[in-house]
């Protein structure tokens, strides 16, 4: 019986999982932006909101505790050095999924996944080709 079992699987074994969202995770830190499909978007953004609350407490088991999660250290350290900072003043909420498009092959919907001041921080990558 599956009683009680909310995660999602994703097709994947737990490993594979795990190591899907790490990436997602060191992509999503080192790249402030990244586009997905929207069931992985939803499934990684509280546990990238988790590691961005690690990272405002900038202590050195905090670091140690998001090196567990996201064993990158070049994300690790852009999240403790810039990213967290950034957010000091707001009580979670970090990130914001976008819903885009659907993928041509499988027709997949696809989403952005950002942090929310991102638009200020990076304006002209912010707008669409066809907007002006």
């Amino acid at each position: 019986m599956r009683h009680g079992m909310k995660k999602k699987h994703f097709g994947r074994t737990a490993n594979q999982r795990k190591a899907l969202f790490r990436n997602l995770m060191a992509d999503l830190f080192i790249h402030e932006r990244i586009e997905t499909t929207v069931a992985k978007a939803k499934a990684v953004k509280g546990m990238a909101e988790k590691v961005v609350t690690l990272g405002k407490r900038g202590d050195l088991h905090a670091k140690r505790l998001a090196l567990s999660k996201v064993p990158n250290r070049k994300a690790i350290a852009k999240l403790f050095g810039e990213i967290a900072p950034r957010f000091q003043d707001r009580n979670g909420g970090y990130l914001r999924i976008v819903k885009t498009r659907n993928r041509l092959k499988d027709q997949a919907p696809l989403a952005v996944l950002e942090f929310v001041d991102y638009e200020e921080r990076h304006p002209q990558e912010a707008k669409s080709k066809g907007e002006e």
